[in-house]
């Protein structure tokens, strides 16, 4: 039995549920349309700072924040589009706008869809018009995303576009990473180096974003939790970013459409038609063991 329920926290909170496999997603669509939470019979899945979280100022650090229409951090936070020059901060704005909730459903699943629209306070920094909408489906242990980016300007609309899940960890020491790609690009450096499958979790920072990925899945076991998670991607999405602090209880696995300064450089840039859209989807499934 699948059902949706509103709750006045900080902000109204639409809590998504699937009472057979005991699993919860919360969802609040006016701070970024992010998903905060999920949780598996009673094991919260992601990682949230919930002290930050109250701080409208902050960025959000944890649950699932949206990045779009850029992944990671430009230049000076500048680039170019025909000729002028826009400022846009790291990982965009939609993190940090108010989502609409246009439909609710709890029919062989419970899904929630979310939309943001252009405003005038968009196109000061990223002069289109576009409409994005995010549906959350949860399902068992399974968490989807299915996303819709339309370009409502009558010019060409280039974007990247991505997400940061936040997951919670126990012993890093003791994560089992695969992810389908032989080498990284370390952020801080900006050197390549090739992957054998082992972090060094020591560094106060990992901060590595791998390309050519050879196949559309990759997966985290955390054997502290005795938990598999699972990320299952489109073919937009060309890069995976794996991110943790020294001293925090997370590790982030990040699927972006393109890397980043992709607006500037123009490399696996997505580029709508005047009046075009696409679809993208992902998906995460957490097994216990």
């Amino acid at each position: 039995m699948y059902n949706i329920s509103l709750q006045q926290q900080q902000y109204k909170t639409y809590i998504l549920s699937d009472e057979v496999a005991d699993a919860q997603i919360e969802v609040v669509p006016e701070r970024g349309g992010i998903i905060t939470r999920w949780r598996i019979q009673g094991q919260e899945i992601f990682y949230l700072d919930t002290e930050r979280f109250t701080h409208p100022e902050l960025s959000v650090r944890g649950g699932n924040p949206i990045l779009f229409p850029i992944c990671g951090n430009l230049p000076d936070n500048i680039y170019t589009h025909n000729g002028q020059r826009y400022t846009l901060k790291q990982h965009g704005f939609a993190r940090e706008l108010p989502w609409d909730v246009t439909q609710q459903a709890t029919q062989d699943k419970a899904s929630l869809t979310v939309v943001l629209n252009s405003n005038e306070e968009t196109k000061a920094v990223y002069p289109f018009d576009f409409q994005l909408a995010f549906t959350y489906q949860l399902q068992g242990n399974t968490l989807e995303v299915h996303q819709e980016y339309k370009n409502l300007s009558a010019k060409p609309m280039p974007f990247s576009a991505g997400f940061h899940p936040y997951f919670l960890c126990g012993d890093k020491n003791q994560l089992e990473v695969a992810i389908p790609s032989l080498r990284y690009q370390d952020n801080k450096t900006k050197e390549f180096h090739s992957f054998n499958g082992k972090f060094d979790f020591n560094q106060d920072e990992i901060d590595f974003a791998f390309g050519g990925l050879t196949s559309k899945s990759a997966s985290v076991t955390d054997n502290s939790r005795k938990l598999k998670l699972t990320l299952d991607y489109d073919d937009i999405y060309t890069w995976l970013v794996f991110w943790t602090v020294k001293g925090k209880e997370f590790y982030c696995l990040e699927p972006w459409t393109a890397t980043r300064n992709a607006l500037n450089t123009g490399d696996n840039l997505t580029v709508l038609a005047p009046g075009a859209s696409c679809t993208a989807s992902f998906r995460l499934t957490a097994n216990f063991f």
